[in-house]
C-alpha cells in the first residue's frame, strides 16, 4: 500500500505526523511542570490532547491562574488544529486524486485499447507472463494484459513502458470485452491455476472464436479438458522444461545458437510465420524477392498441411499458406506489408 502512495504525499504525510506528535509531547510536557508535582504525565497529555482535538472537554489543569498557561493553551490549540488540519488536507487530497487520477487512467487506457487490432490478450502477469510479455514487446507486436491484482499491474508498468492493462478477472465476458478481444488476434490464458485457465478459455471462445487460445496447463491430466474447452494450444512449463533441459545436455551447440539469436538486443533475430493474405495472385517466391532483406531466410512453407523444407524459388505460394522464415522483427513487418500492399493492388 505504501508504495503506491507518491512520495510527494508521503512526505507531506510524516511531516504533519512528526509534527503531530512532537505537539502532544511538547504539551505533555509543559502541562505537566504547569499542574505541578501533583499532576500525573495522564493528566497532561488527556489536557494536550482535549485542546489538540478541540473536545472541550472538563479542564484537568486549572489554568484559572496561570495566565501563562492560558497562552500556552493558545498556541498548542493553534498549532494542533492547523498540523491536524494539514493532515487531514494531505489525506483527503490523496484519496481524491488518487480516486479521479485512476478513473481518467481507466478512461484513457480503454479509447488507447479501442483503437488496437490483430492485438494480444494476455491473462496473467507473473511467471510464464513475463517472458511472453518480453516476446511480444521483442516482436514489436500488441498487446494488452488482463489481471486483477492492481498492484501487480502498477509493478509491471514500470517496467514495460506505455503499457496497456486491464485490472480486472480475465474470467468475466465485460474485462475481455474491454481488452479488446473481439478484434484481437489471440489469446493467453497463463495465470497459476488451471481451472482459471480452463474459464478464460472457454469465455474467451465464446467471444471471438476466431481467436488463438494459448493455455498453460500446470498439470498434464487436465491438457484433454482444456483441448475440449477449445484452447488451440495447451503448453505445460514442466514438460517445456524437460525438453530444455534434455537438448542442453544432447544438443548444447544448437541451445547455444537459439540463445544468442534470442538475446540479441542488436537486430535480434527470430523464427516467424507470415500468412499470404486473401486477394494475394498466386505466384512464385523469386516474384517477392527476399534477396532484398538483409537477414531474411526462407525455411519452410506450409500448404494446406503439407510441408515444403527449403524451398525453391520457383516454387508458387498463394493466399492462406504460410512463409516459415528466419529475420528480424522490422523485416517481418515490411514483409508483411508488402504481401499486404500487393493483395490489395
Amino acid at each position: 500500500m505504501i508504495e503506491v502512495i507518491p512520495p510527494e504525499i508521503r512526505r507531506r504525510l510524516a511531516w504533519s505526523g512528526f509534527g503531530l506528535v512532537g505537539i502532544l509531547v511538547l504539551g505533555t510536557a509543559v502541562y505537566r511542570i504547569i499542574g505541578g508535582a501533583g499532576t500525573s504525565l495522564i493528566d497532561a497529555f488527556y489536557m494536550t490532547f482535549i485542546t489538540v482535538a478541540t473536545i472541550g472537554f472538563t479542564e484537568v489543569i486549572d489554568l484559572t491562574h496561570s495566565p501563562v498557561g492560558r497562552l500556552f493553551t493558545v498556541f498548542i490549540s493553534l498549532s494542533g488544529i492547523g498540523t491536524m488540519t494539514y493532515l487531514v488536507m494531505t489525506l483527503t487530497a490523496f484519496i481524491v486524486e488518487g480516486q479521479i487520477n485512476t478513473a481518467f487512467r481507466r478512461k484513457r487506457m480503454e479509447r488507447v485499447i479501442e483503437r488496437f487490432r490483430d492485438h494480444f490478450v494476455v491473462c496473467g502477469v507473473e511467471g510464464t507472463a513475463q517472458h511472453i510479455l518480453n516476446e511480444l514487446r521483442a516482436t514489436d507486436r500488441p498487446f494488452v494484459v488482463v489481471d486483477p491484482d492492481r498492484a501487480k499491474l502498477e509493478k509491471l508498468a514500470g517496467t514495460f513502458a506505455n503499457i496497456a492493462f486491464i485490472e480486472g478477472d480475465a474470467t468475466d465476458n465485460a474485462t475481455l470485452l474491454t481488452a479488446g478481444l473481439p478484434t484481437a488476434r489471440g489469446l493467453f490464458a497463463v495465470t497459476a491455476d488451471d481451472n482459471q485457465n480452463l474459464v478464460i478459455c472457454l469465455t474467451a471462445k465464446q467471444i471471438n472464436p476466431k481467436a488463438r487460445v494459448v493455455v498453460s496447463c500446470q498439470e498434464l491430466r487436465n491438457s484433454d479438458k482444456m483441448r475440449k474447452a477449445g484452447a488451440d494450444a495447451v503448453v505445460s512449463p514442466t514438460f517445456i522444461g524437460g525438453l530444455r533441459m534434455a537438448s542442453e545436455m544432447i544438443r548444447p551447440t544448437v541451445v547455444s545458437f537459439l540463445d544468442t539469436m534470442m538475446s540479441r538486443k542488436e537486430e535480434p533475430l527470430r523464427v516467424e510465420e507470415v500468412i499470404v493474405p486473401e486477394g494475394f495472385a498466386p505466384r512464385p517466391i523469386s516474384a517477392l524477392s527476399l534477396k532484398a532483406y538483409g537477414h531474411l531466410l526462407l525455411l519452410a512453407l506450409k500448404s494446406k498441411g503439407d510441408w515444403t523444407y527449403n524451398p525453391s524459388q520457383e516454387t508458387v505460394i498463394s493466399p492462406g499458406e504460410a512463409l516459415v522464415i528466419m529475420t528480424t522483427p522490422e523485416e517481418r513487418v515490411h514483409l508483411e506489408r508488402a504481401l499486404n500492399a500487393t493483395a490489395a493492388s
